[in-house]
């Protein structure tokens, strides 16, 4: 007598990631797993599903992603990646953590919980991100050692202190100690270095990357030995510029993230489903490009009960009405069907407090002379230029030039009173009046603000302040648009339908405020803009700071 098994899906090519060609087969699918991947298997079925003329593919995996970068809390992040295919995460919540510590990352993993989507914790090692970092917490190897404990935490996330690891920084090496002793394993971070620092990174045991921005930095890696995420997020948009990259011969060593991603925009384009799109744009076969988005993906973190849809492999799927342009049907998540929305809403978090007292005299630039220093945005990019500009200086104080676009950028303490206000230059927002605040700021998350005028700006922190956190665009009078972000200054406590359509309001704002509407998120832009681990000039509460010598240079620019 036959075994009967909950599900046959029957008619559709379905992938074979482990030869990367679609086959016309059956799927049998019992209690949440794939059983039988042949078209004449010994079981019956309670339920038949007829595919033809549809494909299927493994459910697809982002390999690394920032999750609180979507601005939503991770139970409703879940309601938007799994309609979009996505059925598994790797996540850094380093920028919760920075901010709340330990209870940073148990939030999350508490409200993840209330979604069937999977979401796999890669525990942060850089909190803070480098020992001058003014930011919530610091957590060290025996802070996340207990971690572990928990079944969601699955490695140590992206290492981005090069000099800790380079040193042997006994703190730094002991976390990664810990993630291999655990049976899994540490994920790199290798902006801008060079192939003998890779392999630095490589021999302290760090084995991916998602950094690349180059077709030659790609395979830097590959030769290094270390798997390849390659990038499309809100700003970081590299997928384009590195496909190249991956030929059938090397295709093992990639897989695909989005690293930092609004909700407004996994809304629309997508999540790894738009990179798959962007690969098979540019000329990627199709099921090499789901290969890459699965199984690719999977055995880079180690997940050995996904990937591919053979037996004893978890029945996580999607099927495709047409492959080539990523046209999603349905989702399948461990046997079921994802169809109804999961009624949840965000858990409640109040570890943590906006705190600071700026005043309009801290935003003051006195200079000398007009030779300044300038970060220079890369649209779409989270590096900078390095621009020496001449600008004008009135009474010995800089002025906004709306001419060349030169702006003042401000960057305020938010967690311990300190006091501290960094104040530099920035090129590239475009704006003619007014000011954006924000506390979300890579990776401390203090507030950081850039406006026309010093009393738009200081206007623009005031709001977020009263809101305990948040996103603000202010005019020359008054508060124009605003975002809360009631979760540690960085998540929306309200659904992601909601939150989307405040950023969609904020970034209407914005435009009104500038001659020509930008090509690039500011908010987002903004917020990379003082993360001091990426080249090349970047701004932080104690000032401008220069990645390639890994220093803090003056606004003013040195004579002779």
């Amino acid at each position: 007598m036959k075994k009967t098994v909950d599900m046959v899906i029957t008619g559709a090519q379905v992938l074979n990631t482990l030869t990367r060609e679609f086959e016309k087969t059956s799927l049998w699918i019992d209690q949440g797993y794939v059983v039988s991947n042949l078209v004449d298997a010994p079981y019956d079925a309670r339920q038949r599903v007829d595919a033809t003329g549809q494909w299927i593919v493994p459910g697809m995996i982002d390999a690394h992603v920032h999750m609180e970068s979507s601005l939503v809390a991770p139970s409703e992040l879940g309601k938007v990646l799994l309609a979009h295919g996505v059925t598994a995460i790797a996540t850094d919540p380093h920028e919760l953590a920075n901010v709340a510590g330990t209870a940073g990352i148990q939030y999350l993993i508490d409200d993840a919980r209330q979604t069937p989507l999977d979401v796999f914790f890669m525990l942060p090692s850089s909190v803070p991100c480098v020992p001058f970092d003014d930011n919530g917490a610091t957590l060290h190897a025996a802070d996340l050692r207990p971690l572990y404990a928990q079944p969601e935490v699955r490695g140590l996330a992206e290492v981005m202190d090069y000099g800790a690891v380079a040193r042997g920084d006994e703190d730094t090496m002991a976390k990664i100690h810990d993630a291999q002793t655990f049976g899994y394993h540490a994920d790199g971070h290798a902006a801008g270095l060079t192939p003998q620092q890779l392999a630095v990174m490589r021999n302290a045991g760090l084995d991916t990357d998602h950094e690349c921005t180059t077709v030659q930095e790609a395979l830097d890696r590959v030769q290094a030995g270390m798997m390849v995420f390659l990038r499309e997020g809100t700003v970081e948009r590299d997928v384009q510029a590195t496909i190249g990259a991956v030929t059938e011969a090397n295709a093992s060593r990639f897989a695909f993230c989005t690293d930092d991603k609004a909700i407004a925009d996994l809304m629309t384009e997508g999540s790894i489903d738009y990179n798959v799109k962007l690969a098979i744009a540019s000329g990627m076969r199709p099921a090499l490009a789901y290969t890459l988005a699965s199984y690719n993906a999977a055995r880079a973190h180690r997940l050995s009960d996904r990937g591919s849809l053979t037996p004893g492999q978890l029945a996580d799927l999607v099927v495709l009405d047409h492959v080539e342009t990523v046209q999603i049907a349905k989702t399948m998540k461990t046997g079921q069907w994802v169809e109804s929305v999961v009624k949840s809403k965000p858990l409640p978090f109040t570890a943590t407090k906006i705190q600071h007292h700026a005043t309009l005299a801290d935003l003051a630039l006195p200079l000398t002379h007009d030779r300044v220093n300038v970060i220079g945005v890369q649209p779409n990019h989270i590096e900078t230029d390095h621009l020496v500009k001449t600008v004008p200086v009135v009474d010995g104080q800089f002025v906004a030039d709306l001419d060349q676009d030169i702006l003042k950028m401000v960057v305020v303490e938010r967690h311990h009173q300190t006091g501290r206000v960094g104040v530099g230059l920035v090129h590239g927002f475009r704006l003619k009046h007014g000011a954006i605040a924000g506390s979300v700021a890579h990776d401390a998350h203090n507030i950081v603000a850039v406006g026309t005028s010093d009393v738009a700006i200081l206007r623009a922190i005031e709001q977020i302040t009263a809101t305990d956190g948040g996103l603000a665009v202010v005019d020359d009078d008054q508060v124009m648009a605003d975002l809360p972000l009631a979760v540690g200054g960085l998540l929306s406590a309200t659904t992601y339908q909601t939150t989307a359509q405040r950023l969609t309001t904020l970034k209407q704002a914005y435009d009104q405020l500038c001659e020509t509407p930008l090509p690039f998120d500011p908010f987002i832009t903004l917020s990379f803009l003082t993360l001091p681990v990426i080249p090349t000039l970047k701004l932080t509460d104690r000032g401008l700071f220069d990645q390639t010598i890994f220093d803090f240079i003056s606004v003013e620019q040195s004579k002779g």
